[in-house]
């Protein structure tokens, strides 16, 4: 009798796995490739060849070991994508630290709570970015700092952090500059410095990256060089990279998609990083594309539909493009068309994955057939392994059946930093991340992500959670209770309703009061777009708020498709 088989693959992999360290892996690439352009960076006016990136990034790990910074401290980075951003990537890798990514959206509180969860010595800042002045915000969090000399503060709100180093070139109070920080490489040797890459191992944690926790806060989960280092590579060895590939990236690189697939991804194969702007302005992808005659471009599904509706989109020749990647969220299958045609992509590829598994996890492949394209996550990467289990029993279910996603493999995080109680709730005992999304795998092992067990909105590609959003707004004075679910969007996919009950003897507060409580405080895509104020939200018999029906009467009431 045929039995239905189970929902577990593994991923097939002829191509070993990379035993290195990431600055081993960058100083391999530049041998091989020298004069191969490794980093532009257009809107720095930046264009350097691998040999003239290595230096860069030796200098800068110099000067950081010169600024006393040792094999396992946590150097912050909060800025958009800008060259000093990459460089400080490898050279903090180069040297054994953790490089801290931050949200380049981050406010006040959440910088606070970042730089003092992963205990940050070191802070690489941009000046501002959008309507974030980082520089005012650092300044409020540590008014210690215009008074003391740079490299030397004590601050009573941030107790770890003694340095800050801003990547604009005026001169700031308490700050050094970028030009002044690598100047200080002449004072560190560069047999000091092979002396300590040399010493570094492989499975070293080197990354910390924030991932929104449904108890509110986010956490830091916590990767190794091979974590991201093989992620990167296999991502980019799926869409066939070679030194000859050259790759847009207009993700942010805070994020995994822009550090590892890009980054990464890149220097693993010899190919060159392209950086369009700070942040994501359709034009100047579209421009990149064409003058820099690149093969391969990044983005979420909303990304291409901006580039896509572009109203001077046909001008630009994009002839050169081949392939990329669309992920964040799933890729309507209108978009596919038009990415496939339009801009001549015709081996775009959709990859699924978390943040804590470095991220990706499945992907699929420009071979696949074009419904399985657009209606799943592919299958699973090489060295990994996934299976959909029975949320109540932890039992794989058989295909076809929904359940909830793991994941096993080197991919997976070392731990949430400094949460064992979260690691443990995440990392089972064999090993297995559990991703909490609801998945089904077909007869072939194509994944398709069907919901997710928790309220996570995801906006943009951007994911929220909640929970982080009603904790903030319940220091609202005038707040008794606040309930924030998603409702549909056409532009982002969803968008956040905050359900709110005022105190009894609260004065009145409008929905624009509440946008403005929140501005600068929480990131600018966590803010709720919409209010219901209310007296009592829909229960459960036992007292549990029901948020799908919270969701269900928002759509009712607002007139929007499901």
């Amino acid at each position: 009798m045929s039995k239905t088989l189970p929902s577990y693959t593994s991923g097939t992999a002829e191509v070993p796995l990379l035993g290195m360290t990431i600055g081993d892996m960058l100083d391999r690439t530049a041998e091989k490739y020298p004069d191969t352009e490794a980093l532009v960076c257009l809107h720095q006016d930046i264009r350097w060849t691998y040999r003239e990136f290595v230096e860069k990034v030796d200098e800068a790990a110099r000067a950081f070991m010169a600024i006393g910074v040792k094999r396992g401290d946590r150097v912050g980075i909060w800025s958009p994508n800008r060259y000093e951003w990459t460089v400080t990537q490898f050279a903090t890798a180069k040297v054994g630290a953790i490089l801290v990514n931050i949200n380049p959206a981050y406010g006040v509180h959440e910088l606070q709570y970042a730089l003092n969860l992963a205990g940050i010595t070191v802070l690489v800042t941009a000046d501002s970015f959008k309507a974030s002045n980082y520089r005012e915000m650092i300044y409020e969090l540590a008014p210690e700092l215009k008074r003391s000399a740079p490299g030397k503060l004590k601050a009573d709100h941030v107790p770890d952090l003694r340095a800050v180093i801003n990547v604009h070139e005026d001169k700031h109070d308490g700050m050094w500059t970028w030009k002044e920080f690598v100047g200080f490489a002449s004072d560190v040797s560069e047999a000091d410095l092979e002396k300590r890459q040399g010493e570094l191992q492989f499975d070293d944690p080197i990354n910390i990256q924030f991932t929104s926790g449904t108890t509110g806060n986010p956490k830091g989960a916590t990767l190794t060089h091979h974590n991201i280092l093989n992620n990167g590579y296999f991502v980019a060895e799926s869409q066939l990279f070679t030194e000859k590939d050259r790759l847009v990236i207009p993700v942010p690189l805070y994020h995994c998609f822009g550090m590892v697939m890009g980054n990464l991804g890149c220097i693993t194969h010899g190919s060159t990083m392209i950086y369009p702007d700070e942040g994501f302005e359709p034009k100047s992808v579209l421009q990149a594309v064409h003058q820099e005659k690149a093969t391969a471009l990044y983005g979420v599904p909303t990304m291409f539909i901006a580039e896509l509706a572009d109203p001077d989109f046909e001008t630009y020749d994009l002839s050169t493009l081949r392939t990329g990647i669309m992920a964040g969220s799933i890729c309507p299958a209108e978009v596919m068309k038009k990415v496939n045609g339009k801009m001549n992509m015709k081996e775009v590829q959709i990859a699924y994955g978390m943040t804590e598994t470095s991220p990706v996890s499945t992907q699929t492949s420009s071979l696949d057939p074009f419904e399985k394209q657009v209606t799943t996550v592919g299958r699973t990467q090489p060295h990994l392994e996934t299976k959909i289990v029975d949320p109540g029993t932890g039992n794989v279910v058989p295909r076809g059946e929904i359940g909830e996603l793991c994941t096993r493999g080197y991919s997976v995080m070392l731990k949430y930093w400094n949460n064992e109680e979260k690691t443990r709730e995440a990392i089972d005992s064999a090993g297995w991340m559990h991703t909490g999304d609801l998945a089904t795998m077909d007869e072939d092992g194509y994944v398709q992500i069907v919901g997710r067990i928790k309220d996570m909105v995801i906006r943009g590609g951007e994911n929220i959670y909640p929970k982080e959003i009603e904790e903030f707004l319940y220091t609202h004075p005038a707040i008794e209770e606040v309930q924030v679910t998603g409702i549909p969007d056409d532009r982002y996919g969803e968008e956040l309703i905050a359900w709110v009950k005022l105190a009894p003897d609260a004065a009145p507060v409008t929905a624009e009061d509440l946008q403005a409580f929140c501005k600068g405080k929480i990131a600018h895509f966590k803010i709720p777009k919409n209010y219901k104020f209310v007296d009592e939200f829909p229960m459960t018999v036992t007292g549990k708020i029901q948020k799908f029906k919270m969701r269900e009467i928002s759509i009712e009431e607002m007139g929007l498709k499901q």
